[in-house]
């Protein structure tokens, strides 16, 4: 059997055309989505296998793309780590005792991913039975540094300093919380394999926050732990992060098979950068809330600058914005594939 367009693209091979998804498109800017969150939250639709498959497949339905991406949150791991928290609608993660002593890094749990959210790897499988054979299903984590930020401050935040204290204060139990959120995630990022997913994206938000020397000695390995754990699965291995351009040699150098580039930084001069790995990206969100003729223009010119090379996977810089009509991202694919079927193999 033929592996999926997406999956095709990620490792490099000749494709009939550039593949498309967005991050973020599992709800948000769908209408039908905003009706079930007028009735269920955000972490109940996610723990609900049926509600969560539901919503994954809602944009691969409306807008043709060529990927579904779980439904989930970066935060579900912590379930199995007895870390209580919650969302707060407009604000983002809540966790309810933050970790900040080395005794705290210590009392977190690790305990096998099924028994951590086996909601989640329920909803894959059942997602595998419900996705065509040509729509590549997306699994993804948050990386150890992002999930750090939130376990340390508690809450979302703009400078990141209760963080930033412990990476620099105290690196003994900076690299404990590091090393240990890494096994979690290991655990958690194969079982997704296990259960059906197809490619693996591993989300570092927070990570542009970083100075590149700081991300090098108190980010990289972790992460790449992570990636070469993931190596012998064979899925294609995606990492993500945003907000500062310098990174990008560093985020090549994880480990991963692409790197997704936001829009900060253009998408060829990206690609000089990370050398021979595939790249994802990049058009600004905020592009999708012009008259689509200027969505048009950038788009191309997002695709000009990938010249047709192997490895090209479209999408956003970061995710779908709330006040997107799904009309315009529906465009935007069928743009990309009437633009690209010529793509040189």
């Amino acid at each position: 059997m033929t592996a999926p367009l997406l999956v095709r693209a990620l490792r490099g091979e000749p494709v009939e055309r550039t593949p498309v998804w967005f991050m973020r498109q599992a709800g948000r800017c769908l209408a039908e989505y905003r009706a079930l969150r007028e009735r269920h939250g955000i972490l109940e639709i996610a723990r609900n296998p049926e509600l969560s498959a539901l919503v994954t497949a809602m944009p691969v339905d409306r807008l043709g793309v060529d990927g579904a991406v779980l439904y989930a949150d970066i935060m579900l791991p912590l379930d199995g780590m007895g870390v209580p928290f919650h969302i707060q609608p407009d604000l983002g993660p809540i966790v309810e005792r933050p970790i900040r002593t080395e005794a705290d890094v210590a009392a977190l749990r690790v305990v096998d991913a099924e028994e951590a959210t086996p909601y989640l790897f329920e909803s894959i499988r059942e997602l595998r039975r419900r996705l065509p054979e040509d729509v590549a299903l997306i699994g993804f984590g948050g990386a150890p540094f992002t999930l750090a930020s939130y376990l340390i401050e508690g809450r979302p935040s703009r400078d990141l300093s209760k963080t930033k204290a412990l990476l620099y204060g105290e690196p003994a139990v900076w690299h404990s919380l590091m090393s240990t959120l890494a096994e979690v995630l290991i655990r958690y990022l194969r079982a997704q394999v296990a259960a059906g997913a197809q490619v693996i994206q591993l989300f570092d938000s927070w990570a542009g926050s970083l100075a590149p020397e700081t991300y090098r000695h108190a980010v990289l390995p972790h992460t790449k732990r992570i990636f070469s754990a993931l190596e012998d699965l064979r899925v294609p291995r995606i990492h993500f992060a945003t907000g500062n351009p310098l990174l990008l040699p560093l985020l090549a150098d994880a480990g991963c098979d692409a790197v997704s580039v936001d829009w900060r930084v253009p998408l060829d001069d990206a690609w000089r950068v990370i050398g021979d790995l595939g790249i994802q990206g990049n058009l600004d969100p905020g592009v999708c809330l012009a008259p689509f003729d200027v969505v048009e223009r950038e788009a191309c010119d997002v695709l000009r600058r990938a010249a047709g090379r192997r490895g090209h996977v479209f999408n956003l810089g970061h995710g779908v914005l709330p006040e997107t009509e799904a009309d315009t991202l529906a465009r935007l694919v069928e743009l990309v594939a009437r633009e690209t079927q010529a793509v040189p193999a």
